[in-house]
Order: C-alpha cells, then sequence, then structure tokens
C-alpha cells in the first residue's frame, strides 16, 4: 500500500499516541514534549532578556565612565569605584537573592528586581554626591540584577531541560553579551544627544514598564519544570539534594568560589576602563563605544559557543581555550599604546569578546548537576558572591591603578596572571574535569 505524506504523517504520530497510552515504558505523549519545548525555550528568551536588563545594562557603565568623570569633576578611581560597588553589590546580595527565590518564588523575585534596577537608574539622573551613586547606582542596582540574572534564571531553566542543560544555559549567559551589544550602542547615541542623566532616567522608565508583563507570566507551571526531568518538582520549590551547609564542606564548592573570583578579577578591571583607555589613545567616543559593542555581541556568541563545546569536549578542556583568549584579547589591548592603528582593535575585541563570560555557562551547568534540589539557589547564590568580590575589587583596583601610574599596565599584568591560576584551578578538580557522571561528590549527596 502506498501511503500518502499526510497520511504517514498520521500514522506515526497516532501509534507514539497508543504507545503512550498502553504502554509503560511510555509516559510522555506528543502534545506534552510540544508544551514542554514551547514553555522551556519561552522562559530561555525570557531569562536571556532579563541578562541583558540586569546585566548587560550594568556594563555599560563603560560608556559613561567619561561623560560623569568630566562632568562631576572626580578623579578616576571615585568614578570607577561606583562600578565597583554595583558589581560588588550584586555578587554579596547573590545569597540573598537564592534565598528569596527558594523562599518565595519567582514571581516576587523578578518584581521585584526590576523595579530595583528601574528605579536605581531613574533615580541617577537626578544624583550630584558620591554616597549618592553608590546607593542608587551602586546598592540598588546591584540588588536588581541578582535579583534578576543568574540565580533564578539556572534554577528554573534546570527543571526543564536535562541533556541540553548546558546549551540551555550558556543560551541565557549570552544576554549578557546581547545586552551589551544592544544597550552599549544606544546609551553612546543618548548621551551625546540628551545628556548621561536623561539617558539613565529614560532606562529606569523602560525597566519599570516590564513589571506589568512580568507579574501576568504564570510562574506556578514554570516552576514546577518538565514532566520527565528530574528536577522537577510538584509543589514548585525544589525538594532534597545539597543544602548550602552541606555544599561548603565539598573542596569542589570552594575551587568554583575561587574561579568565579578570579576570573571577574581577570576581567573587570580591564573592561571598565577599556573605552577610556581607547579615547586617550586617540580614538573617537562613538568608535570606542562601537569596539565595545562588538566585544558584546561577541560575548553573545561566545558564551553560547562554550556551553555548547562544554557538553561535547570536556569542561576543563574549553575553558582553557577561553582563558588563552581572555589573555590574547588583554595583550592585544596593551600593544595598542605602542601601535595605535583602528585595524588592531581587532585584536583586543575578537578574543577577549569570544571569551567575556564564557566560563558563567561551564558553572552554572555544573552546579545545576552536582547540587540540584532545594539548596540550588542559595548554593550558586554563595558562588556568585565570590564573582562580586572579584569584579568590584577589580573594578575600583583598576581606577586606583590609573590614579596612581597614569596608565593601565599593571592592571593588565594582574588579569593575565588571574587567568592563568585560573586555568589550573579548572584541572585541579576532577568534579570541574569530568562533571558529575564521573564525580566522586555525587555519592556524597544529600536525601
Amino acid at each position: 500500500m502506498v501511503f500518502s505524506e499526510c497520511n504517514w504523517e498520521h500514522s506515526v504520530k497516532k501509534y507514539w499516541l497508543i504507545q503512550c497510552t498502553y504502554s509503560p515504558k511510555f509516559s510522555i505523549d506528543l502534545d506534552g514534549m510540544e508544551r514542554s519545548l514551547f514553555i522551556g525555550t519561552s522562559l530561555v528568551l525570557f531569562c536571556l532578556i532579563m541578562a541583558a536588563v540586569g546585566r548587560g545594562m550594568g556594563d555599560t557603565y563603560a560608556i559613561f565612565l567619561l561623560p560623569l568623570s568630566q562632568d562631576l569633576g572626580w578623579d578616576r578611581s571615585n568614578i570607577a569605584s561606583i562600578y565597583a560597588v554595583y558589581i560588588g553589590a550584586m555578587g554579596v546580595f547573590s545569597p540573598l537573592s537564592g534565598y528569596l527565590f527558594d523562599r518565595f518564588g519567582s514571581r516576587f523575585i523578578y518584581v521585584f528586581g526590576v523595579l530595583c534596577l528601574g528605579a536605581g537608574y531613574w533615580a541617577a539622573g537626578n544624583l550630584t554626591s558620591l554616597w549618592h551613586f553608590y546607593l542608587a547606582l551602586g546598592l540598588l542596582t546591584g540588588l536588581g540584577a541578582s535579583l534578576i540574572w543568574q540565580v533564578p534564571a539556572q534554577s528554573l531553566v534546570s527543571r526543564w531541560f536535562d541533556k541540553q542543560l548546558g546549551t540551555a544555559i550558556a543560551f541565557v549567559y549570552a544576554g549578557y553579551g546581547f545586552g551589551i551589544l544592544i544597550l552599549a550602542p544606544i546609551a553612546q547615541i543618548l548621551i551625546e544627544g540628551y545628556g548621561w542623566r536623561l539617558t539613565y532616567q529614560q532606562f529606569g522608565i523602560v525597566f519599570l514598564c516590564l513589571i506589568p508583563i512580568i507579574i501576568f507570566i504564570p510562574w506556578k507551571v514554570i516552576e514546577r519544570g518538565a514532566p520527565n526531568n528530574p528536577r522537577r518538582t510538584n509543589t514548585g520549590r525544589a525538594e532534597g539534594g545539597h543544602t548550602l551547609g552541606s555544599a561548603v564542606r565539598l573542596p569542589v564548592f570552594w575551587i568554583m568560589f575561587a574561579i568565579y573570583f578570579l576570573t571577574a578579577f581577570a576581567i573587570f578591571g580591564v573592561s571598565v576602563q577599556s573605552v577610556a583607555y581607547l579615547v586617550e589613545l586617540g580614538f573617537g567616543e562613538l568608535e570606542a563605544a562601537g569596539a565595545f559593542g562588538l566585544a558584546g555581541m561577541l560575548s553573545f556568541a561566545g558564551m553560547f559557543l562554550t556551553g555548547v563545546a562544554a557538553d561535547k569536549f570536556g569542561n576543563s578542556l574549553v575553558a582553557t581555550i577561553s582563558y588563552l583568549l581572555t589573555i590574547s584579547g588583554v595583550l592585544g589591548l596593551a600593544a595598542l599604546q605602542f601601535f595605535p592603528y583602528e585595524g588592531l582593535v581587532l585584536f583586543w575585541v575578537i578574543p577577549y569578546g569570544l571569551s567575556m563570560g564564557a566560563r558563567g555557562p561551564i558553572i552554572a551547568t555544573l552546579l545545576a548537576k552536582l547540587f540540584s534540589g532545594k539548596g540550588l539557589g542559595a548554593i550558586y547564590g554563595m558562588i556568585m558572591m565570590g564573582q562580586g568580590l572579584g569584579a568590584g575589587l577589580s573594578a575600583w583596583c583598576g581606577g586606583l591603578i590609573y590614579d596612581f601610574t597614569d596608565g593601565y599596565n599593571l592592571m593588565f599584568c594582574i588579569s593575565v596572571i588571574s587567568a592563568l591560576i585560573c586555568i589550573a584551578l579548572f584541572w585541579l578538580s576532577p568534579e570541574i574535569r569530568f562533571g558529575y557522571l564521573n564525580s566522586p561528590s555525587r555519592a556524597k549527596r544529600s536525601n
């Protein structure tokens, strides 16, 4: 008998529906699979947007650095310290973010986080004192970013993806680069047209307009997870697994903490000063902002490709390659002071952009597998504190080094050394090298 294409598809679907109904080996119907795929994909896109708003917007501070310094007349260390407070607050508040997520759920944490971001950026346009900037543009926006970025995203996405978890988390992390790519050029154009104060206010208003949309998202369905995901929960709250108290007794926890701290130290002391550095070398402000935005675009691709590659080729190898790219980018940026040609800026933009944030998806995926359960939010929040402390200290040191040495070379050296130490740490732990399937810590997981 000859079947038409339509009849063949109908027959296949009917066969699988019969198997799902009558065979105990099959528990997923086709409609359920399509629904899970739709919800999971929509969740990843939402988390990507939140990463762009919470994290990508924060790193546009490199665009605001010179206008703030010129308008307010403050030295570079004071201006850089505002960003240091922001990135440090994001890390320090990450354990609180994990606790609030585990305790009150997604709707509360996302609404509260976007409210903090919108209020902080709107208030920044009216400030004149340094300590006001610390409160609004530092603490308030840092709290908001910690609430809506990695901690809730990693916990929620891990409930909808299993075998492709690394790829899904990498896509979420790519929102950081996507935010820089989109928001950095917009910020530069708005600053040139309206000034930095009105630009901050406009961003704040736009972010506040997201709150009604977030409120009406069906969070109870999302929090349960996919039907056959091992991390699914019927209550919307994770159960069993490691707690923060049991996790901190494992060496791999502190290795991950150190990796996040030193990676941030390698990245942020350079990235915050990069636009000002290029302008001082003779590049135009819009040109320098464009280079920074291009690095952000490449980080979008780099984070996604890193997550996919780590699933196939191993965590340590892929991380090592990404750190070597970071080192190459830093050296390329340093070389511009001796060869300040426009085309050579790509020797910084390409390797640095591809590696910026690339380690995040690897660590986040490992954490979701090693520490899945009721304590995952708090555990990841504590690990994120390492990143916040490293980034804040690095950003402040970068400004301080510039004020004392009138240059950036010492910060470039510190960045390279930090990246080299991280390479060693990635090879030190078998849990990080092989993942949870070959990890002895899996056997120690509490129930």
